[in-house]
């Protein structure tokens, strides 16, 4: 705790200041989160500052809110590109990235418990910057990144808002930007090394070396190609549905099967049933044989009754 509080002290994320007449202060708590690795592992433990934001009042306290991310499509082609051209993929972190954006609305917070300033407790914080909570703390990071691509050269992909393009001469570096992770691969072994020092330069970073690990993604990256797979997600399914044990199938749908809407047949649990193809539709962004079957289940979701729901556990099984 002590340590986020210093960094947000550190980067002049806000100011003690009186409540204006007429304003009212949004409250803050802690959130407290285990950092997994690609094997599964706790990296470490991490306190959050976090503002409450489902008290902001739309028009008050923000206006817009919406940010671009990387779509998962995008990262795939980004992936074949770097592996049809042998190009390695970096990742790198920004640590507490939305304590960068910058905000343009007057957003008072309360001070957090246990760090009030001793002698002016009834004071406010007036954010200079975001905190982690608030509504438009995403859009507000987003665009100062963004800006901070633009100066150094990097040219924004028009059809996917998240993605950068740096070219020199022949060469090219691409980046790809989700929330507070980057993945980027290039040509140019100097566009690489000069990419990490302007970002190193503006910002604290993580460098995380070749990425391992996006997403829920397990990379692999050798000279004869580049392997992806979801393995430790899809063992997290079967768990979560308790079909650890299951029997194993050869096929994700029984040949000849054909699902109707109105069957007659006993209801399922359709919030069960649609967190199961929730999960199944993320884990086809490795497995697309996957589609077909999950494609056809996920039609029957308003509604589902015991004969779909043994379709999609059946999809279980052949995971």
């Amino acid at each position: 705790m002590d340590e986020e509080f210093e960094a947000i002290e550190r980067n002049r994320t806000w100011e003690l200041t009186n409540l204006p007449e007429g304003a009212q202060p949004v409250g803050v708590k802690w959130v407290y989160k285990k950092k997994i690795n690609a094997e599964g592992e706790v990296e470490r433990y991490k306190a959050r500052l976090v503002v409450k934001g489902y008290k902001q009042k739309e028009g008050v306290d923000y206006d817009e809110v919406f940010a671009p991310v990387t779509r998962m499509e995008s990262i795939r082609l980004l992936i074949s590109l770097a592996a049809q051209r042998h190009w390695k993929i970096l990742q790198m972190d920004v640590k507490s990235a939305f304590l960068n954006g910058v905000l343009k609305e007057e957003v008072y917070v309360e001070q957090p418990l246990g760090y009030m300033k001793r002698g002016d407790e009834k004071k406010v914080l007036r954010l200079r910057k975001a905190l982690y909570g608030l509504k438009q703390a995403p859009r507000a990071w987003n665009e100062r990144i963004d800006e901070y691509f633009m100066k150094n050269g990097y040219e924004q992909c028009p059809y996917e808002h998240a993605l950068y393009i740096k070219k020199s001469g022949k060469d090219m570096m691409v980046v790809a930007l989700y929330v507070d992770d980057l993945i980027f691969t290039g040509s140019n072994a100097k566009l690489i090394k000069e990419f990490k020092e302007i970002m190193n330069k503006e910002f604290e970073m993580t460098d995380l070396g070749l990425m391992e690990y996006f997403l829920g993604l397990e990379v692999k990256q050798s000279d004869e190609g580049i392997f992806i797979s979801q393995e430790r997600y899809a063992l997290e399914i079967l768990k979560k549905f308790k079909m650890e044990d299951c029997n194993p199938v050869s096929t994700p749908m029984e040949p000849g099967t054909k699902l109707s809407k109105f069957d007659g047949g006993e209801r399922a649990d359709s919030g069960r049933y649609r967190s199961l193809v929730g999960s199944l539709r993320y884990l086809t962004s490795t497995r697309p044989e996957l589609m077909l079957s999950v494609g056809i289940t996920s039609r029957f979701m308003e509604d589902p009754s015991y004969t779909h729901w043994k379709a999609l556990k059946r999809i279980l099984r052949y995971v």
